[in-house]
């Protein structure tokens, strides 16, 4: 039993992480309908600004997160403008081919300047253990932080996208481009802020992720952001509490998985669950049948 409680701890900050990439996954699919594959290098570039912060100017954990999620965020913007506008009326294909070739490049070109060597990351929080329920599975600090930032992160998008303008307009967007931009709705503008809002929280997940596994690389992002948008389609892409809950569904999988001794394996558990629900319910288990005019 103790044993159990400890994997689902385990599982609950992995899925943290996976959930906050799942996002930036499921916003920019439902503004235009546009599968992100470089977003998961976003998260690699994060976890490197929060290293070099923390490595070379000693700031702390939160000035070091913010930071990092300032400036992936930009990042975002900028790939945006550059190679996803003007693929925007291009096909699906098309745009899909940018984002693996954006992906490419974000990863070798970290890996220039940065070289393929894997790097450590400072130890910023305290070594302070809880135990759970009087037994012997305890919560590390870092399980207690990764979660805490990730649930502020979810209410704080959550009061963006429901409370302010820029969320309503987002929300017009995704429903119908077309008649939002009639109404007075600058969709480039709108685009760009989600772009900035997704890259954001993969910044910060990138940053929580350095800290939870202590090592990160320039390739450390290829498999989680996959798993990411397993997360995303597990819940129904486009779908925000779809892709909170893909994400930590396969988080406590995994973790589970990796348990009962098959760690070798955890992958290829992930991607059956991704076909078994695309079998079962092909737009995810938060998402709805949409009809479309031909």
């Amino acid at each position: 039993m103790e044993h159990f409680i400890q994997q689902i701890v385990n599982g609950i900050s992995l899925g943290s992480i996976y959930a906050l990439m799942a996002l930036g996954y499921t916003m920019v699919y439902g503004i235009i309908k546009l599968i992100n594959f470089a977003h998961g290098e976003i998260y690699m570039v994060g976890a490197y600004i929060g290293y070099a912060l923390t490595t070379f100017f000693n700031f702390g954990f939160f000035p070091a997160l913010i930071l990092s999620m300032i400036l992936t965020s930009l990042l975002g913007v900028v790939i945006e403008k550059v190679a996803y506008k003007p693929m925007r009326n291009s096909t699906r294909i098309a745009a899909l081919i940018t984002a693996i070739a954006v992906s490419m490049f974000l990863q070798y070109g970290m890996m220039y300047f940065v070289t393929p060597q894997t790097r450590s990351y400072p130890n910023i929080l305290p070594d302070i253990q809880v135990s759970l329920f009087g037994t012997n599975a305890v919560v590390d600090i870092r399980n207690i932080y990764i979660l805490t930032v990730t649930i502020v992160l979810m209410l704080l998008l959550q009061y963006v996208i429901h409370k302010t303008k820029t969320g309503k307009a987002m929300r017009a967007v995704a429903l119908d481009g077309d008649a939002s931009q009639l109404m007075g709705i600058d969709m480039n503008k709108t685009i760009s802020y989600t772009f900035a809002i997704g890259s954001a929280l993969a910044g910060a997940a990138g940053v929580l992720v350095g800290i939870y596994y202590n090592t990160i690389n320039p390739l450390m992002g290829a498999v989680p952001g996959l798993k990411a948008f397993i997360a995303a389609v597990i819940g129904g892409i486009g779908v925000i509490p779809g892709a909170v809950f893909g994400g930590f569904f396969l988080g406590v999988t995994e973790t589970v998985v990796s348990a009962l001794g098959g760690s070798l394996y955890k992958d290829a558990v992930a991607f059956a669950i991704l076909i078994l629900v695309l079998l079962i319910k092909p737009n995810g288990i938060f998402g709805s049948n949409q009809r479309e005019k031909v």
